[in-house]
């Protein structure tokens, strides 16, 4: 059976900041992509991180994409990809990684996605979206066993992960690759699902007025800002994708069509609103 992924889930999850807390408190999380040509991508699901919360924030792209990155986020660091030595320690000691957005197809991209598989450990959420998806399927790469493993596919994507036509793609069908996988899927499409131990669920909110590039990327950056905060996975998944959902159709009321980078910039007042209320404590 579905069930409805709706505003209940943001007090369940956004909690209120304890006085006491510091940068440690709410995670490191790197991601991982933005080549020469694809920069842009990397930078809006960067933002996202930093927008959602996220304690501490490090952008490992192409070194092309750095005066960008600093320009748009001073607030990130960087590491240039192209140097695995000096990125895997900061890979290694992430709470959260989100490899893929921009990433590109190149052997550069490839070799990036099997090492960062080859250093994921236990307690580490790896978040695996854009053409890291698509170097997965075509090279039948296995996911690493020990993290805990988010899938953040197109319908395409799928397809290409889970050798389902998207003609075919159904809540069944769907949840049986998820669990073959054993990790958390989340369907992009007009009414975003996510598969997660053994369940469905379906988004609520939406609008055509996220059809636009950089929105995936920012969903990405979104998910790993509230997983690097928040204890519940699962839980943290489905409050990002309702939130990425909720912030964009509340926009699209005045405006014919939503930027990625305005949801990001919308995300700290709308956690504010939305965070557990005094009486949940």
């Amino acid at each position: 059976m579905m069930k409805e992924i709706t505003k209940n889930i943001l007090t369940k999850v956004i909690r209120k900041r304890p006085a006491d807390s510091f940068k440690g408190t709410y995670g490191k999380i790197v991601l991982i992509g933005g080549n020469r040509n694809f920069g842009g991508a990397i930078i809006m699901a960067s933002l996202a991180a930093v927008c959602s919360g996220a304690g501490l924030v490090t952008t490992i792209t192409d070194p092309t994409n750095q005066t960008s990155l600093h320009d748009w986020l001073p607030e990130a660091m960087f590491v240039d990809y192209n140097d695995f030595e000096t990125a895997s320690p900061i890979i290694k000691g992430a709470d959260v990684i989100v490899i893929g957005p921009g990433l590109g197809t190149d052997n550069i991209a490839l070799s990036l996605l099997t090492k960062t598989f080859e250093v994921a450990h236990t307690n580490q959420t790896l978040i695996i979206d854009g053409s890291a998806l698509t170097l997965l399927a075509h090279n039948h790469l296995s996911l690493p066993k020990s993290s805990l493993n988010i899938l953040t596919p197109h319908q395409m994507e799928w397809q290409r992960v889970s050798g389902i036509e998207i003609a075919d793609q159904n809540p069944t069908a769907n949840q049986r690759i998820a669990d073959q996988l054993k990790a958390i899927i989340v369907v992009k499409s007009h009414r975003t699902e996510v598969y997660a131990n053994g369940k469905v669920y379906q988004n609520t909110g939406g609008t055509p007025a996220q059809a636009t590039g950089g929105m995936g990327d920012t969903l990405a950056g979104l998910i790993g800002g509230f997983t690097a905060q928040f204890e519940n996975k699962t839980a943290a998944t489905l409050a990002a994708v309702y939130t990425h959902s909720a912030i964009a159709d509340k926009l699209a009321k005045k405006q014919y069509v939503v930027l990625p980078h305005q949801i990001s910039e919308a995300l700290p007042k709308f956690m504010f609103k939305n965070q557990e209320s005094k009486n949940d404590n």
